[in-house]
Formats: structure tokens, sequence, C-alpha cells
């Protein structure tokens, strides 16, 4: 590990001021600018007209992401990603770069989902917004109606615990599911009660308590942090596909991740959770400038060719 690429990327992440301070909207473009900044591979970009998804904005309903190095050929696989940014910022163009290295890695071609924004639009919509996206994907007559067997659902940050939560639905009613589920510093507990919050929060430059909190506070409404309709440390996780989890080791949300591991565990699912020692959270946005975040994803990639093999 480069500990100047670390130490550069916190002088970079660390400008801008507080984000708990910071009107949304100026939030939301500082986000896009900062990850403007990072690079990936290649890629042929097109939008995705999916029956039966929301009335999104005509330019962030959903977008497919096609990094393989033989683009001629159908994908032996395909990935729905679900973006970070606490439910509040983000989108399928700020994390373009990360999702063409993974279908770079992956030789799989992604659908990156612009899911609706709190506080605009509150839980249950992104929940609503990736159901409604993986039904486009399966059980659509008009839809590409994909194998499950080839089909990944991974996510980032308040994205990877929306994938938990979408594949939890899908179960829970009966239907098909993803093959493998892969998730990057996924947050898991909306309340903030993981030590690693505090222990680490002068360590990791990316999520703060406090502008977690207001995150929160903007997709839960007058929801129950803890409702295991929401929460994927209290909902039903039996049955589910196996399960990827990389982690930064001195990221805030570290503990957010373990426990969702032990949780799966518990509940059968075979999850395997990766500690990266010294990476903040998801770091793997930042791989064009931090060997670690490609190391991550070529990592992920392989192993996402193990559990959906050609």
């Amino acid at each position: 590990m480069s500990k100047g690429q670390v130490a550069l990327l916190r002088q970079i992440l660390g400008a801008g001021g507080p984000p708990s301070r910071l009107p949304l909207a100026k939030l939301r473009r500082n986000f896009e600018l900062l990850l403007d900044r990072f690079t990936g591979p290649e890629a042929e970009i097109r939008p995705a007209d999916l029956p039966g998804l929301p009335g999104l904005p005509e330019d962030a309903s959903a977008e497919w992401v096609d990094a393989r190095q033989d683009r001629d050929r159908p994908a032996a696989r395909t990935v729905l990603y679900l973006h970070g940014g606490g439910f509040v910022i983000g989108s399928a163009r700020s994390h373009r770069h990360l999702i063409a290295r993974l279908s770079h890695e992956a030789d799989a071609v992604c659908l990156a989902l612009d899911y609706r924004l709190a506080p605009e639009f509150p839980f249950p919509a992104a929940l609503d917004d990736a159901g409604t996206a993986l039904a486009a994907l399966l059980d659509h007559p008009d839809g590409p109606r994909l194998d499950p067997r080839r089909l990944v659902m991974a996510g980032d940050s308040a994205g990877g615990g929306l994938a938990v939560m979408a594949a939890v639905r899908r179960r829970a009613a009966g239907l098909s599911l993803p093959a493998f589920l892969y998730l990057l510093s996924p947050w898991t507990d909306y309340e903030g009660t993981g030590a690693s919050l505090a222990e680490n929060a002068a360590l990791d430059p990316v999520v703060q308590p406090d502008g977690l909190a207001r995150m929160a506070r903007h997709y839960l409404g007058n929801h129950d942090p803890w409702d295991p309709a929401l929460c994927p440390l209290t909902a039903e996780l039996t049955g589910l596909p196996p399960t990827l989890i990389q982690v930064g080791g001195v990221e805030t949300l570290l503990d957010d991740s373990r426990r969702l591991h032990a949780r799966l565990t518990d509940a059968g699912v075979a999850s395997h959770l990766d500690i990266w020692p010294d990476m903040i959270h998801v770091w793997q946005l930042f791989a064009s400038r931090l060997d670690e975040g490609a190391e991550a994803l070529a990592d992920a990639g392989r192993r996402l060719h193990r559990a959906v093999p050609s």
C-alpha cells in the first residue's frame, strides 16, 4: 500500500467543508464533482429502457455500463448495481467509473440504477425502485427475462444495505433471487450504534457521524431505524444468496459489515467478510488513484467469475 496515496485521498476528501452543514443541493453537486476526479476503463454507456421503472427524471433512470473486453458476444453475467450516498446523494453517473471497472473485472454487463433519493423520496422509495428494477430484469414479460443464476446484485454503502433488503423482499414474496450479492462497505445500522463509528471517525474522511445521522433522518422519515422491513440487521436473512462483503479496516462503518456478516452466517447464508487493512469507506471508488481499490475490484471480479461461471 502507498501511504502517499492514502494521505492524498484524505486531503482530497477532506476539502469542501463538513457535509452535515452544506445545503443539500451543494452537497449533491460537490459529491458528483469529487467523483469526477476518478476514472475507470473505457466503457459503452447506454440508457436502459426497462419496463416498469418508476417515473424518474428522464436523464436519471437507469443505464447499462459495459466495459467487457469482448462486447460482441452475449454477457456471461449481469450485475444490477445500486450506488451509495446515504440515500440522499450519488447517482449512476457518479459511480460510473467504479461500475465500469467492476464490469471489466467481472466480465459482466452492469445495470446502474438511479433510485429516487431522500428527503424528496424517503423510505420505501429507494427499496421500491430496486425491487422494480429486479422485477424488470427477471419477471416482466416485456423485459430481458434474465436467468437469475446469471444475475448478481451489488451495491456500496447505502446501496449495499439496499441490495440486501431488495433480496429479502423477493425471498419473502417467493420470487427468484440473484445468484450472488456483492456488498461494498454496506450501511446497515441507521441509528449509528456501531462502536467503529466513533472509534474510526478520525481515520475515515468519507463517513462522519453527523453527516450520517443527517442522511438517516432524511431517509427514515418517521420510520423506526430497526424496522425489519428496512433494516438489514433485523430483517429475516434466511435463504439469501451467497454474499461477499468488502469493508475497510479503519472505516466508520466497519461494525455495520461485521454485524451483517454475523447475522448472515447465523441465518445459514454463505457469507464471506473481507476486511481490508487501513482502508476507508468504499475505497474502491478511488481505484484510479489507490492500488487497493483496483485490487479489491479485481478480487471481486474473480469471485463473481466463480459464483456465476460462464
